[in-house]
């Protein structure tokens, strides 16, 4: 069915940005994870051929140009913003996974009344206990070069012995991912602390008025399940976990992320 996806480009003020569109209906707009593109919403947007689907590649992932700004949480809400405008859309809702789950929710704080509601997978963009030590961490995988791995490596046999083997492991993994998405690290890890702090939105949930759904994986990261919990916390919100689900919901979990998204939708159109 990949064929009947509509493959859009249009010229914003930051650059080309490029979507995948399917369908026709209700108005859906899918944002993708900071380890992730597009690509990641195909299997569910397959599903749902009754609402008219856009999923973006935000400007530095995918196709979408990349172009030489400051990244931020607020520059890619503003390019949001500006795609509903250009293509006049009333009414849609936000899906947003991870990184677009921050994006959405802070696009749904600004502008409510573009927002018919909200599913949020795994939303990243609230503070909670233990973060700061995991920035820090990322951090310095971010810093570190391929050398050091490498020198690990021959070192593999010593490590070995003193049970830092696995760990290495993981963190050669997490840093190809890293190295993969330089711009999601550039807004999650490369920025000042006091400008990511002023883009969190666990102090302002509370105002969020639109309906919001959070999907949660039961065997995803505790502190990816944290967040979710912080975000079940503003008014009109429902927290669900599946329970089987990791942190990859959009691909593993599709047919059920779907469903979810189609009861949602479904419910808001009753409550008009």
């Amino acid at each position: 069915m990949n064929n009947l996806f509509r493959n859009s480009r249009r010229k914003l003020s930051q650059g080309l940005l490029f979507w995948r569109e399917f369908g026709e209906g209700p108005y859906v707009i899918f944002l993708h994870g900071a380890w992730n593109d597009s690509c990641e919403w195909l299997s569910v947007m397959e599903l749902l051929s009754h609402y008219h689907c856009f999923a973006l590649d935000l400007f530095g992932f995918g196709e979408s140009d990349d172009p030489n700004v400051h990244y931020s949480v607020d520059l890619l809400l503003e390019s949001l913003a500006e795609f509903i405008d250009v293509l006049k859309l009333e009414k849609v809702y936000l899906v947003g996974h991870s990184l677009g789950g921050w994006i959405a929710a802070s696009y749904a704080l600004k502008y409510s009344q573009q927002v018919a509601g909200l599913v949020l997978l795994a939303p990243e963009g609230v503070e909670i206990q233990g973060q700061e030590k995991r920035l820090q961490k990322m951090r310095q995988l971010v810093k570190r070069s391929p050398f050091m791995f490498k020198l690990l490596r021959l070192l593999r046999p010593i490590t070995k012995m003193f049970g830092w083997d696995q760990e290495n492991e993981q963190d050669w993994q997490l840093y190809q991912t890293l190295r993969k998405y330089p711009t999601a690290c550039k807004i999650l890890f490369q920025r000042q602390q006091p400008e990511i702090n002023a883009e969190l939105l666990h102090e302002r949930l509370y105002s969020l008025e639109v309906p919001v759904l959070i999907l949660q994986g039961g065997e995803d990261t505790p502190h990816s399940l944290a967040m979710s919990k912080v975000y079940s916390q503003a008014p009109l919100s429902e927290l669900k976990i599946i329970a089987h689900g990791k942190s990859n919901l959009p691909e593993s979990c599709a047919g059920i992320v779907a469903a979810h998204i189609r009861e949602f939708i479904k419910s808001q159109d009753l409550s008009y």
